[in-house]
């Protein structure tokens, strides 16, 4: 109960500060929270950052403004992962249809994690069970439901890979 009331009480202050400045206050915030957040990560103060799941955020990672990372499981970022406005991170889903008169069924939770020097699109959102692996870029917009190749460009809803990073790299 204590722990609750101490998270909204949080959760207040910092949506008071300023959106793009005192990263480190806002850290120190979210470490009293219990989530994990590294050294050099910034996270703008209209972010929401909730959940009785585990939330590890690694170093030097932007969690731009109205990002939100909702985790009934378990969410890791890695390092160096940029998160553009309004991308949409959660563990929470249902299965379907298994009680009766509602397709929306029993609530499960599924990992997600997004690894080291990811760039995730504004507006983009990774579901349940997602590995976003290392260097991916997920364009704007996107859904990624399912896991795809390092070095990877996704776009599209369904999320698929339209460019391989690496042969770029290599020409």
């Amino acid at each position: 109960m204590y722990k609750s009331i101490l998270k909204v009480l949080l959760n207040f202050i910092i949506r008071l500060l300023p959106e793009t400045s005192l990263f480190e206050f806002k850290r120190f915030l979210y470490l009293l929270q219990g989530y994990k957040v590294g050294p050099k990560t910034r996270i703008c103060s209209s972010a929401r950052i909730f959940g009785a799941g585990c939330i590890e955020i690694g170093s030097n990672v932007w969690i731009g403004p109205e990002v939100m990372i909702i985790s009934s499981s378990s969410i890791k970022i890695e390092d160096n992962v940029d998160i553009s406005p309004r991308v949409y991170i959660g563990t929470g889903t249902h299965n379907i249809g298994d009680i009766e008169g509602r397709m929306a069924g029993k609530g499960i939770s599924k990992d997600i994690i997004i690894k080291k020097g990811s760039w995730l699109g504004a507006n983009s959102l990774i579901m349940p069970g997602v590995i976003v692996e290392e260097m991916n870029i997920v364009n704007s917009g996107a859904v990624v439901a399912k896991n795809f190749q390092r070095h990877s460009l996704l776009a599209g809803v369904p999320a698929k890979v339209i460019k391989d990073l690496n042969k770029e790299r290599a020409e």
